[in-house]
């Protein structure tokens, strides 16, 4: 696979198991990604395992978007990855790569690779209001990294915010 087009990473002063248990659930994603609004799973999936499919809901301002995503990977406390498709068209592919640095840390490392046909680009840029895809995820990993950081140390054993 090429170099991706937009990566970052972070160290997290949480369990590799629990920070990988943010990234692969919805509800959770939503609260740190910076574009991802909510997802819900389809074909009766109900949790991150290869091959489960769910919809992505997205937001950038007043702009909305949907599409179609399929987990690649999900690989407790190491990787989460999945492939994002508009109407069967390719999209980009998102992967957080996790690794254990002690007892109670980790390093993240959240990547896009941007998969668009030429054809879609333009269109794609209209939707999301975005002319520099890769510029824009550059920054969005950025603060989404920093977003799950904050929420992965602040959570306690039981997965819920510690006081």
């Amino acid at each position: 696979m090429k170099a991706p087009s937009a990566s970052a990473r972070t160290a997290i002063a949480a369990p590799a198991t629990d920070v990988y248990a943010l990234v692969s659930d919805l509800t959770a994603l939503s609260g740190f990604a910076e574009e991802f609004h909510r997802g819900s799973w389809l074909d009766g999936a109900e949790r991150a395992r290869v091959g489960a499919r769910f919809r992505g809901h997205n937001r950038r301002g007043w702009r909305r978007w949907s599409t179609t995503v399929t987990v690649t990977d999900a690989d407790p406390g190491k990787c989460f990855a999945f492939d994002v498709d508009l109407r069967g068209v390719p999209i980009s592919r998102w992967r957080y790569d996790i690794v254990t640095t002690g007892a109670a840390g980790c390093l993240v490392e959240e990547s896009t690779w941007d998969r668009r046909p030429a054809w879609i680009v333009p269109f794609a840029n209209l939707v999301t209001g975005v002319r520099s895809r890769t510029e824009r995820n550059r920054r969005n990993i950025e603060a989404s990294l920093r977003q799950l950081k904050h929420t992965a140390e602040r959570t306690g054993d039981r997965g819920t915010p510690t006081a």
